[in-house]
């Protein structure tokens, strides 16, 4: 009898183990075993929204949290370079002889729209079209009213005011900047010859904004204002967008589907360190202020499980984040691109006994 009590004692005690461990939630038991509960990222403000998202989803699924700093591709550059995070995020591709020079690995995570947004009293989104080169002329400061000659021949219909327009550009080291003022350097000979493309220009005229929150804010409160943004911070805060003239000719509504149709020459597999500029593309529906967002990792990784647990994030973002991408406006990368860029992994990351990190 005493045998048998003892028995029935460790049976459910065991049973009492097993079923507080399968109560645990997904964090908990990570950090019981010794897992990664958690990984941090710094950069780009333009693919914040859908990070945000993917990280919500990502802890909830698995307990490991994603801590995003939303500061700008200059400043995720910096602390990817300095090591104080485990990936930086940046807009503006890094070229083959930076990545070479800082021992780092970049691959594009999402593609999205750099819109103009603008505060016109009257004005509903998509009713105000520009072309490029009035858009550069803007910025430059020689466009200046409203209702200048330029602008109303491209708005025959439109009632514009004669307000004067007040200029909104980010005030710190920006990817949307490096997309943006690459669009203007394609499209129009002056802005090229007087600013060129830059994560951080001398802005000839305006005030400037932090971040893409910051340009969104200001052009909200801001009468005549007009400013840049990724698409998803003017539907966010209800702006209203521009209809911009495309190389073909055509006036276009930015959304997923003319960003799509932007991307959709991009040779992925033609490139080097995935260096892709997507501003300006060919194609009747194609928005021309397109761009990718890239992910920046060192190639020599002292933590080799926290190395893992930032690809095991992306991962599951390229095979499970589609849906949520694209419901805020962004373009999720084609599959094709994620065997490149998977493969990239296994090739150029490795532990410090050489090893590959991804496998």
């Amino acid at each position: 009898m005493k045998v048998k009590g003892i028995i029935t004692a460790l049976t459910t005690l065991l049973t009492a183990g097993c079923l507080a461990l399968a109560l645990l939630p997904a964090a908990s038991f990570s950090a019981f075993a010794g897992e990664v509960t958690s990984i941090s990222g710094a950069g780009a403000t333009f693919p914040y929204p859908a990070y945000a998202k993917w990280a919500a989803a990502y802890h909830k699924r698995t307990g490991v949290k994603m801590n995003y700093q939303s500061i700008g591709s200059g400043g995720g550059i910096k602390q990817i370079r300095a090591a104080t995070v485990d990936f930086g995020a940046s807009d503006a591709p890094l070229t083959p002889d930076k990545l070479d020079k800082w021992g780092l690995i970049q691959f594009p995570m999402i593609m999205g729209g750099v819109v103009p947004v603008v505060n016109l009293k009257g004005i509903n989104p998509g009713e105000l079209r520009l072309s490029g080169a009035v858009l550069a002329d803007i910025y430059l400061g020689n466009i200046t009213k409203w209702n200048h000659d330029r602008i109303k021949k491209e708005n025959p219909d439109l009632d514009l005011p004669s307000t004067h327009i007040t200029v909104i550009h980010r005030a710190d080291g920006s990817g949307t900047t490096w997309i943006f003022t690459n669009y203007l350097s394609k499209v129009s000979p002056p802005w090229k010859e007087k600013i060129g493309t830059a994560k951080a220009v001398a802005w000839p005229a305006g005030i400037g904004g932090k971040g893409n929150e910051g340009v969104a804010s200001y052009v909200s409160r801001v009468k005549g204002g007009i400013g840049y943004v990724e698409y998803a911070y003017a539907l966010q805060n209800r702006l209203n967008h521009v209809r911009l003239k495309n190389r073909d000719g055509s006036y276009v509504e930015p959304n997923s589907a003319t960003f799509q149709a932007a991307a959709a020459n991009a040779d992925w597999k033609g490139t080097k360190g995935f260096y892709m500029v997507l501003t300006d593309q060919p194609g009747k529906e194609s928005w021309p202020i397109t761009g990718a967002s890239f992910i920046l990792m060192h190639r020599a990784q002292k933590d080799t499980a926290k190395a893992r647990a930032v690809l095991s994030f992306f991962d599951w973002c390229y095979k499970n984040g589609a849906n949520m991408a694209d419901e805020l406006h962004y373009v999720p990368m084609p599959m094709e691109v994620v065997t490149l860029v998977e493969q990239a992994w296994k090739d150029q990351l490795r532990d410090s006994a050489g090893n590959p990190v991804w496998k």
